[in-house]
């Protein structure tokens, strides 16, 4: 079964970029570092394509520190992230870009029921832009599910979902808000890798996109 799954997770992208397709690529690494008991370092690379391969949309690099006020559950965390972004107009030689700067404070919690693993996430960012400044909430609610254990442990396979809004400061409260759900394979408690789809709405406009996620804790 094991062995089925990641046949799957590799095949499945293969087969949607070889299609004429308006559905969107990210291709995301998350890793953490434990520096010691109380200490995380995260940094994490997303490259995000419009369509599925080589139309970037973004790039986006963030790092930062976490302290760990309970053990495995509850984390205060101060990060900065650089964003890479390019618009894609009607025209594409119209193509815009333009760089983003975050410094951003969150806070993690996490519970764990037999085969369900939870974790809620709240984060507040501030952003510059090069003539521009703007504050925005999120709060993220994830659920892994584990299919083939009783709980999450090594050669896991397991459903993946989670839901994110975002919120401004400004007028116009709703930014957007993000819906996932993926099929996930945990190798061992330091990687396991995940294949999902993720539609993204704002007031204007809502996209699909491929998210193929690999997460190290080392």
């Amino acid at each position: 079964m094991e062995k089925i799954i990641l046949l799957v997770l590799l095949v499945m992208p293969i087969s949607l970029w070889a299609q004429s397709s308006d559905l969107g690529n990210w291709l995301i690494y998350f890793g953490d570092k434990k520096v010691n008991k109380n200490w995380n370092w995260h940094h994490e690379v997303q490259y995000r394509n419009f369509n599925m391969i080589g139309d970037v949309d973004q790039l986006l690099l963030r790092t930062g520190f976490g302290y760990n006020l309970s053990e495995n559950n509850n984390n205060i965390h101060l990060g900065y992230a650089y964003i890479y972004n390019e618009e894609l107009p009607k025209d594409p030689k119209a193509k815009s870009t333009f760089e983003e700067n975050r410094i951003y404070q969150q806070f993690i919690t996490r519970q764990l029921f037999d085969r369900f693993a939870i974790q809620h996430r709240y984060r507040f960012e501030q952003r510059f832009f090069e003539n521009d400044f703007k504050l925005r909430f999120r709060y993220f609610l994830s659920m892994n599910v584990a299919l083939n254990q009783l709980k999450m442990t090594d050669n896991t396979i397991y459903l993946s979902a989670y839901n994110e809004i975002f919120m401004n400061t400004k007028s116009e409260k709703f930014d957007r808000n993000r819906v996932y759900a993926g099929l996930g394979y945990r190798f061992n408690p330091k990687v396991r890798t995940e294949l999902g789809v993720l539609n993204q709405s704002t007031a204007n406009f809502s996209r699909n996109q491929l998210n193929i996620i690999s997460f190290f804790n080392f």
